[in-house]
C-alpha cells in the first residue's frame, strides 16, 4: 500500500506530504485546488512522463517521493530486476530538473522507466476521470477481456505473439527471395565474379604486411648492398690516413693493456672492450656473408609488384585487410548458394510458414475458446455489477467475429454490445451510453478485476462525474467494498462518497507572497462533519446540514460492505 507521498516544487505545490491509510482515502477540495495535480505527481513517480514545465515557477527542480509497504510478491519482482531489498519498504523518487534529464530512483538507485513501470504496474492501478473513454475504442475491448486471463492464458498469448513474429519474419524472407528471374541471374553473375576474383587470388595472411615488406626490400636491393659495403669498409678497411673501427678498437685495447696493471680498476674496461671488439668483428663477418647472398632479382620484383597491385585492388573493393576480404567472400558465398538453390530455399521457407501457420491457427482457436469462456463469465458478472450500480435491466454482451488474417493476438475481433432499456436491441457500447453510464460500466470492470488481481492500491480520479443521488450512493458503496481488499484513494465532490471514507483529506489553494500554494490536511472527526456539511449545503453551513452530515457518516458505518 501507499504510505506516504511527498511533493516539492511541482506545479502549484510548494511542499506537501500526505500520509495515507488503509481502506478508502478521500481527497476533496474546491475545483482547481490541486487534487488532480497530486494524482498527476503520483503517476509521474510511478513511471509516467514528466516535463520541465511541471517545475514550480522560480525553482530549479521538482522532487516527488512515494513510500510503499510491499508484500513478498513485489519483493520477488524487485529481486528479478536487480533491486533486492530485505525490508518491506519501497521508496520511489522522481527528480525533474531544469538543466538535466529527469531521474527516477528506486530505494535510492537509478532505474529506467521501462523497468520502473513493469514494477509499479503491480503496485497501483489508476482509474482517471477520462479512462472510461477507453471503452469507446473497440481495440481496447480485447485487451480488457485478456486482462481477466490466468497464467496459462497469458502464456498461450505470449506463445502466439512469438510465433506470429516468426511467421512475419519467414514471410519477409520469402518476399526477399521472390525477385524476378532476370534480377536473380544478374545477382548470381555478379556474386560469381566476385567469388572467383577473390578465390583466384589465393590470398594468405602473408599478403598483408609481409608482402609489402618483401617488396620494399627487393625494390631497394641496390641501396641495401651499397650500404652494407660501406659498413664493411668502415669496420675493416684501413689506409695510410684512415683507420678502420677494428684498428681503433685494437689501439684502445692495447693502451688499456699497458696501463691497467697500474690501476686494477681499469682491468674491467679492458675486458669489456675486448668483448666489444669480438662482437663488432662478428657483426662485420655476418653482414659480409649476408651481403654476398643478395642479388638483384628483376623477375621477383615484377612478381611482387603485380601481387601487391592485385591485393590492393581487392582491398579497395572488398575490405581493408585480407581477413575482411575473406569474410566478405564467405558472406557472398552463402548468398550465392542461396540464389543457386533458390527453389529449395523457397520450399524450405514455405514449409516453415505453413508449419508456423498451422501452429498459430491451432493456438489461436484454443485462445478463442478461452476468451469465450472468460466472456461468458464476464457477461454475467458485468450484468450483476451494473445492476448493483443502479443500471437495471441492462444487457451486456461480448461479441466475437473472426479476423481475416492471422495476428499477434489471435483470430478474434471483440466488441462490447449493450442494451440499456428493455426491448432495445444490443448495440455497440460506444453508441448508446452516456458519460455517467460509461463510468459505471468501467467501475464494474474495475470491481471485478479488483477481486481477481493482487494490485494493492487503486486510485479513482473523479469517476463520479455525471452521477448524483441514489446512483452516487451506490457507486460510493461499490468503491467502499473494493477498499476492504485494496487501499483506495479517491477524488470526489460527492457527499455520498465522502461519508464512506476511512480517511478524509481536504486540499486547499491560497496565495502567499504573490505565489499560489496548495496545501493538504487530514480532517479530524469534527472537521469532517463540517466539510461534509459544506458539500451538502454549499457555502452556508447550517445546523441542519451539520446534522445531515453526522447522520450520513453514522449510517455509512452500519452498511455491510462484504
Amino acid at each position: 500500500m501507499l504510505k506516504e507521498l511527498s511533493i516539492k516544487n511541482f506545479a502549484i505545490i510548494d511542499d506537501i506530504k500526505v500520509e495515507f491509510t488503509k481502506g478508502l482515502n478521500l481527497l476533496a477540495g474546491e475545483t482547481g485546488s490541486g487534487k488532480s495535480i497530486i494524482i498527476e505527481a503520483l503517476e509521474i513517480v510511478l513511471g509516467g512522463r514528466s516535463s520541465k514545465d511541471m517545475i514550480r515557477a522560480g525553482e530549479e527542480k521538482a522532487i516527488i517521493e512515494a513510500l510503499f509497504f510491499v508484500n513478498d510478491d513485489i519483493k520477488e519482482l524487485l529481486k528479478q530486476n536487480g533491486y533486492e531489498t530485505e525490508e518491506n519498504i519501497l521508496i520511489l523518487t522522481k527528480e525533474i530538473s531544469k538543466h538535466y534529464p529527469s531521474v527516477s530512483r528506486i530505494n535510492g538507485r537509478p532505474i529506467t522507466i521501462n523497468i520502473l513501470s513493469s514494477i509499479t504496474s503491480k503496485l497501483v492501478d489508476i482509474f482517471g476521470q477520462h479512462e472510461h473513454q477507453s471503452l469507446l475504442n473497440v481495440a481496447n475491448h480485447q485487451t480488457l477481456i485478456d486482462s481477466f486471463g490466468d497464467h496459462e492464458f497469458r502464456d498461450l498469448l505470449d506463445k502466439i505473439n512469438c510465433d506470429y513474429n516468426l511467421y512475419k519474419n519467414e514471410i519477409r524472407k520469402l518476399e526477399e527471395l521472390n525477385i524476378s528471374s532476370h534480377e536473380r541471374e544478374r545477382e548470381i553473375d555478379l556474386l560469381k565474379f566476385q567469388i572467383d576474383e577473390i578465390e583466384v587470388a589465393n590470398l594468405t595472411k602473408d599478403d598483408d604486411v609481409k608482402l609489402e615488406d618483401e617488396y620494399n626490400k627487393v625494390s631497394n636491393i641496390v641501396n641495401i648492398i651499397t650500404g652494407l659495403n660501406h659498413i664493411k669498409n668502415i669496420i675493416n678497411d684501413s689506409s695510410y690516413d684512415n683507420f678502420s673501427v677494428l684498428d681503433l678498437l685494437d689501439r684502445t685495447i692495447s693502451i688499456l693493456n699497458s696501463i691497467y696493471k697500474f690501476d686494477k680498476s681499469l682491468e674491467e674496461y679492458f675486458s669489456r672492450l675486448q668483448n666489444i671488439r669480438y662482437e663488432v668483428q662478428d657483426i662485420s663477418r655476418e653482414l659480409i656473408y649476408y651481403s654476398e647472398g643478395l642479388e638483384i632479382d628483376e623477375e621477383r620484383l615484377n612478381f611482387l609488384k603485380d601481387r601487391l597491385d592485385l591485393v590492393n585492388k581487392l582491398k579497395k573493393k572488398y575490405g581493408q585487410t585480407v581477413d575482411q576480404i575473406l569474410d566478405y567472400k564467405n558472406r557472398i558465398l552463402k548468398q550465392y548458394e542461396k540464389l543457386i538453390n533458390y527453389e529449395k530455399e523457397i520450399e524450405i521457407i514455405e514449409n516453415n510458414i505453413l508449419e508456423i501457420e498451422v501452429r498459430l491457427r491451432k493456438n489461436s482457436e484454443i485462445l478463442s475458446k478461452k476468451r469465450l469462456e472468460i466472456s461468458n463469465k464476464l457477461e454475467e458478472l458485468i450484468s450483476n455489477e451494473l445492476s448493483e450500480l443502479n443500471m437495471n435491466n441492462v444487457k451486456f454482451k461480448v461479441n466475437f467475429e473472426k479476423k481475416d488474417k492471422l495476428s499477434s493476438s489471435g483470430l478474434d475481433n471483440i466488441e462490447f454490445l449493450i442494451s440499456t432499456n428493455p426491448g432495445e436491441p444490443l448495440k455497440p457500447i460506444s453508441k448508446i451510453v452516456s458519460g455517467g453510464e460509461m463510468s459505471r460500466i468501467m467501475l464494474g470492470f474495475k470491481s471485478i478485476l479488483a477481486d481477481n488481481d493482487k494490485i494493492p492500491t487503486m486510485i479513482f480520479d473523479e469517476i463520479d462525474t455525471g452521477i448524483s443521488g441514489r446512483t452516487a450512493q451506490i457507486v460510493g458503496e461499490k468503491i467502499k467494498r473494493i477498499s476492504k481488499k485494496h487501499q483506495v484513494i479517491s477524488i470526489s465532490h460527492l457527499p455520498q462518497i465522502a461519508a464512506l471514507a476511512d480517511s478524509h483529506f481536504v486540499i486547499d489553494k491560497k496565495t502567499v507572497n504573490g505565489k499560489t500554494q496548495t496545501s493538504i490536511k487530514k480532517l479530524t472527526d469534527d472537521e469532517r462533519i463540517v466539510e461534509m456539511a459544506r458539500l451538502l449545503g454549499g457555502v452556508n453551513v447550517t445546523e441542519t446540514t451539520l446534522n445531515h452530515a453526522r447522520e450520513m457518516i453514522e449510517m455509512s458505518k452500519k452498511i455491510n460492505y462484504y
